[in-house]
């Protein structure tokens, strides 16, 4: 029971300390940005649209959410590892009682607590941006498919921190953002697929859309911007799909970080 405790005692101060260095970076800063326009695209899209300023405030805001929280997830989450490598604090934190595994936790669960507050403050930005234009009735919907836009960004973490345990930066960012856009046209993708003449082709893209992840189960943007909410079994399928690849993405991530040699 204690060296339970120790395990999860260890991840949470990690998990703490990659919370502040967020904070320190200035990543939350943009969150001021974002509400700033946000409430000044509601000023100025009740004179150029016409009836449709809520509308069109959900559909900018969602996507301003998932852009700005997959920015994050990638260059945050790449540099989370790689940082530690390159100023050599992996060598006094590995000195300490801490294993790998719990390192690579640790540091996910800091990077997902940021990205967290960074959704949940952007949501309250398009919430009161849709209050100034009377477009209440669509604040559930935005908070729906926030949710949704949080569970995607846990998976995207997720990935950036699997390619940062075994490659460079620059590398890791490019390859996770290449799974972010594959994973949002995997369904097509395999649809495609499944039209080709090729049988090679139809067998690689189902492989594709079974191994990478499935992102279009959270895409709820559209359907929010017109007042349809995500359903209770929508939200807690996405999130049971979610838990589970996150769960093979880190232990993956961490058995390859435990044979990483950093002399």
């Amino acid at each position: 029971m204690g060296s339970a405790n120790n395990f999860v005692s260890r991840i949470f101060s990690i998990g703490k300390n990659t919370f502040r260095e967020a904070i320190r970076d200035r990543v939350l800063y943009n969150l001021v940005i974002f509400v700033l326009l946000i409430t000044a695209c509601a000023v100025l899209l009740g004179e150029l649209t016409d009836g449709q300023e809520a509308r069109t405030i959900v559909n900018i805001g969602l996507n301003a959410v998932l852009l700005f929280g997959t920015f994050i997830a990638i260059f945050v989450g790449v540099g989370l590892v790689s940082k530690e490598i390159e100023r050599k604090t992996v060598y006094a934190i590995f000195a300490k009682p801490v294993r790998r595994t719990e390192f690579i936790v640790g540091k996910y669960l800091g990077l997902c607590a940021t990205l967290f507050v960074n959704t949940a403050v952007m949501a309250v930005g398009i919430s009161l941006a849709l209050l100034y234009v009377g477009g209440g009735g669509l604040i559930g919907p935005v908070w729906a498919s926030a949710t949704l836009i949080y569970f995607e960004l846990m998976i995207v973490t997720g990935v950036a921190i699997l390619f940062s345990s075994f490659s460079s930066p620059s590398l890791s960012a490019l390859l996770t953002f290449l799974v972010f856009v594959i994973g949002h046209l995997s369904s097509s993708l395999r649809d495609l697929g499944k039209t080709m003449g090729s049988p090679i082709a139809g067998y690689v893209l189902e492989a594709v859309y079974y191994l990478l992840p499935n992102l279009s189960l959270f895409s709820f943007r559209t359907e929010a911007a017109i007042g349809m909410t995500a359903t209770p079994v929508m939200i807690g399928g996405a999130f049971a799909y979610a838990i589970a690849y996150i769960v093979v993405i880190l232990t993956i991530a961490s058995a390859v970080f435990a044979r990483r040699n950093f002399k």
